[in-house]
């Protein structure tokens, strides 16, 4: 009698170790895949000799960090300035894009979030912004619960838009969403998203998004 006692006492300890260990852990289990855009020979937007392919990847590197820290599993795409174009590629950038899409979707991941930095010949524009493509139905639900965060956390006061007819978000059939997550070519916002501590705002900031998600997926 004894011994089924303890038995019984040793799983509801394992048992509320485990509820324990979830709640501490709000992104246990969940693979994410993040995009770094652009790399390589393709530096993306260029001001004052910054790259934003330089900045997507120290961005992306903080949201893995901050994502395994909560328990989730996660890849990059790239962890160097390299792209992922095949040698000698006629079309490198369309190369590039396709083989990013086939990873992401072989991963059969979770989510995917494709990190990059806005820019426009206006130096006034500023802020954060979600978009969203119509491959997946989970896509807008995604950029909305990030948008919001981005308005609370970064002060941003744009608004999540819809993208149609880009060559890799229409070909990624996983959910996810494009993160715009500031204007390189602003002059206040480029010397934020220099900073570490504004890079790991960012981070902070999609890691709630995405524990806001998943926590509203799993009740649906």
């Amino acid at each position: 009698m004894k011994k089924i006692f303890f038995l019984i006492l040793f799983f509801l300890v394992l048992y509320t170790v485990g509820i324990i260990n979830a709640l501490n852990l709000p992104l246990l289990g969940k693979v994410i895949y993040i995009d770094p855009g652009h790399g390589g020979k393709d530096p993306g937007a260029v001001v004052n000799d910054l790259y934003e392919a330089d900045l997507n990847l120290e961005i992306s590197l903080k949201i893995q960090k901050e994502l395994e820290k909560n328990g989730a599993i996660v890849y990059l795409t790239r962890y160097g300035d390299y792209d992922l174009a095949v040698k000698n590629a006629i079309n490198r950038k369309r190369s590039d894009l396709s083989r990013r899409a086939n990873i992401i979707n072989r991963s059969q991941a979770d989510i995917y979030l494709s990190i990059h930095l806005n820019s426009d010949i206006s130096f006034k524009w500023k802020g954060a912004q979600a978009f969203y493509d119509t491959v997946n139905d989970k896509n807008e639900i995604i950029a909305n619960i990030m948008q919001e965060q981005f308005k609370k956390d970064l002060n941003s006061d744009r608004q999540y838009k819809q993208i149609s007819n880009h060559y890799l978000y229409n070909r990624v059939n996983i959910p996810g969403v494009l993160l715009e997550v500031g204007f390189i070519s602003n002059i206040n916002e480029r010397y934020l998203l220099k900073q570490e501590s504004y890079q790991k705002k960012i981070a902070l900031s999609i890691k709630d998004g995405l524990i806001i998600f998943f926590n509203k997926n799993s009740k649906s």
